[in-house]
């Protein structure tokens, strides 16, 4: 079996790497598209044993006069290698093949949606949509976007769902005080917060608010602060693309609430993010829009987590029993969520050990490559389709993997 894989980035999404490196494991001939020879996981993916191409293979949607070249050049990539089956992973690399492929082309062709944004406006759904042919499919990564995929008129038959993955064996729940000696932060002070990209406001989606919503953040900490003076806020992480003005706004307005204990120190190496999660003693994950992300990491740590409730966040952190969820656009509330975690710290903490080992089992790497490995031979040999992880039914099953957590 030979499949194409297209990435838009080699600045993150660790998890087409992984997938394709257990793929190559089990004897797929795993062909890469990457659009440059360099960025952060050019050496995680130069590791997974694929042949490695470059193109950015993402549609020109800011410059259509590139169009008609960019067409011919993936053609060209696609006769070269003659795949079997074509799995995208992004919204602009997948419109950009079915622009350049067409609608009947013969070769099965498979999205990987990392996320519900488009589909929750129905401009970028359709736009998607209407590309699609006989021989598209769809792999969503949450029950979420697959409800949506529903909702849009997909036929069920081309829908399947396979969690992007994490890689679980590099996390550890130990407490080294890292994160509180790299920024002066009191060893008995409590921090909240996350480790998340900055995406400014997508003014053409109507957001008035980055993705992530860190102004709704800040103001609930600044909140919290008001109540308990041991407080500190941390915010890890750089910003996505070009606008750092964004980011420095954020921090004006960090500084401004916080009064100097909201912190946001920039963009972490993974190492330095995996030696930070122990020492958060909430972490927080409200945005507009998101399939899991966000969540996973500081349950692997063992965190006790707040989660917004939208999108495929309620498939990770079920109320009550891997954390607690609260609503988003409300920092009053998120506020009054975070103070009940704070003084009921141990409860949480066991949730997040629950929670902990939910995302071991839902996001292991083996476990989703072969999914998405059943998946392909479903869809070119009819074999027996993948059944779908249910974190519901995984937590309904106490005395074979939460006790030891209670």
């Amino acid at each position: 079996m030979k499949v194409l894989q297209v990435v838009k980035t080699t600045e993150g999404a660790y998890w087409a790497a992984r997938q394709a490196a257990v793929l190559a494991r089990r004897g797929v001939i795993v062909h890469a598209v990457l659009p440059s020879q360099s960025g952060t996981t050019l050496p995680a993916w130069q590791l997974t044993g694929a042949i490695l191409h470059f193109l950015d293979c993402s549609l020109p949607a800011s410059n259509p006069p590139k169009l008609p070249s960019a067409i011919k050049k993936v053609r060209r990539l696609v006769d070269q290698i003659a795949p079997d089956l074509i799995h995208s992973h992004s919204v602009t690399t997948t419109m950009m093949l079915r622009i350049a492929l067409g609608r009947n082309d013969r070769v099965p062709r498979i999205f990987q949606v990392p996320g519900p944004l488009h589909l929750e406006h129905w401009y970028t759904r359709q736009a998607e949509l209407a590309l699609a042919g006989e021989n598209d499919f769809w792999i969503a990564s949450s029950q979420f976007t697959r409800e949506l995929y529903e909702q849009a008129g997909v036929p069920g038959h081309k829908l399947f769902l396979s969690y992007y993955s994490i890689d679980t064996s590099a996390r550890s729940c130990r407490r080294t005080g890292y994160l509180r000696k790299r920024l002066n932060i009191p060893p008995n002070a409590a921090i909240v917060g996350n480790i998340n990209l900055i995406y400014p406001p997508k003014r053409f989606l109507g957001h008035t608010i980055g993705l992530k919503c860190h102004e709704d953040v800040i103001e609930a900490i600044s909140l919290v602060q008001r109540e308990c003076k041991d407080v500190w806020g941390v915010l890890v992480g750089g910003t996505f693309g070009k606008s750092e003005a964004y980011e420095k706004k954020l921090k004006r307005l960090a500084d401004e609430k916080g009064l100097g204990k909201i912190l946001m120190p920039g963009k972490f190496s993974a190492d330095e993010v995996a030696l930070s999660w122990p020492d958060f003693d909430c972490a927080v994950h409200v945005p507009l829009s998101e399939n899991c992300g966000g969540v996973v990491e500081p349950l692997l740590a063992g965190v006790p987590t707040i989660a917004g409730q939208v999108g495929g966040l309620p498939e990770v952190v079920h109320e009550g029993l891997t954390g607690k969820l609260a609503p988003i656009r409300h920092p009053d509330l998120l506020a009054k969520a975070i103070l009940e975690v704070l003084e009921k710290r141990h409860q949480y903490k066991s949730m997040a050990e629950r929670g902990c080992q939910l995302v071991a089992a839902m996001f292991d790497p083996e476990r989703c490559g072969d999914e998405v490995l059943g998946i392909y031979r479903h869809i070119l040999s009819n074999d027996t389709r993948p059944s779908d992880f249910s974190s519901a039914q995984f937590l309904r099953a106490p005395q074979r993997a939460l006790a030891a957590s209670l």
